[in-house]
């Protein structure tokens, strides 16, 4: 780890630690599959989570939000709408929207409505994997269903054209996370296989994201995604030594995500600044 990278690291803990002081509220909008295991990782890392999708309360909720997190895994009209009215009242009060293009690239109605929403809303971050990015980038044919068959590395190119063009930070993970504005770029290389064996634990990644950039100002919302990242990968591998498999693997990530100020020091996370 050279100087740069350990400072990096240093300051990832450091907001994990602000997330903890400050208990962001992060309003989530999100599908069906993966409600309570967001909530329990937006929990488990200080912040509060709120699933809302009512229209009738979505203004009044958003208003008390310090990060707005919109999946789009398991759509539905009602619930488009209510991204729709949530993101554009987050985006007139200027807080973070994060934004979650699942399975973006399988078919025509997701791909249409990941575009949609960053058409409509001041999106501050979209996170997916490989395949997902390229989909809502304008290359869908890498995605089978939610699952990517692309790497991350094919996708930096696409990452760093989209967030140019719609200036926002695009998170793309896998092996190796990539977050981009678009010029500067972040590595994170923290994470295990069994993230793959658990469902949700990307959507999960996207929560962790919206905690962080919950109390990051917004010059530092791309060290706030990659910190988030690197955290939560790092976590990830802690509850994989733990865990004899993946129904233990769910309960040692939480509880790893809990004890990240006992448990996690800044030699084991692996984030870089590559540009």
């Amino acid at each position: 780890m050279t100087q740069d990278d350990s400072t990096l690291a240093t300051r990832a803990l450091q907001l994990d630690a602000l997330v903890r002081e400050r208990a962001p509220l992060v309003h989530h909008i999100t599908n069906h599959v993966v409600m309570n295991f967001t909530a329990n990782v937006t929990l488990a890392l200080g912040a509060q989570p709120v699933m809302a999708h009512a229209h009738e309360e979505l203004e009044e909720m958003t208003g008390y939000a310090s990060a707005l997190v919109l999946n789009i895994g398991t759509l539905e009209r009602s619930w488009i709408d209510s991204m729709l009215i949530a993101g554009k009242a987050a985006s007139k009060r200027g807080t973070p929207i994060v934004l979650d293009p699942v399975g973006a690239g399988a078919t025509k109605l997701r791909t249409e409505t990941a575009r949609r929403l960053l058409d409509e809303l001041e999106v501050s971050v979209l996170r997916g994997n490989a395949g997902e990015v390229l989909a809502v980038a304008g290359d869908a044919g890498k995605t089978r269903g939610v699952d990517s068959l692309a790497q991350a590395t094919d996708a930096v190119q696409a990452a760093k054209l989209l967030a140019s063009e719609r200036k926002i930070l695009v998170a793309v993970t896998g092996p190796v996370d990539v977050i981009t504005d678009g010029r500067e770029v972040y590595e994170v290389a923290n994470g295990h296989a069994m993230f793959g064996r658990v469902t949700g634990t990307g959507c999960a990644a996207t929560a962790a994201i919206g905690c962080f950039v919950g109390v990051a100002g917004r010059d530092e919302r791309a060290l706030a995604v990659a910190s988030a990242l690197a955290i939560y990968g790092r976590a990830g591998e802690i509850a994989a030594d733990k865990s004899a498999g993946p129904g233990t693997f769910v309960p040692a990530l939480l509880d790893a995500l809990y004890n990240v100020q006992r448990a996690v020091h800044a030699s084991s996370l692996r984030v870089a600044r590559k540009g």
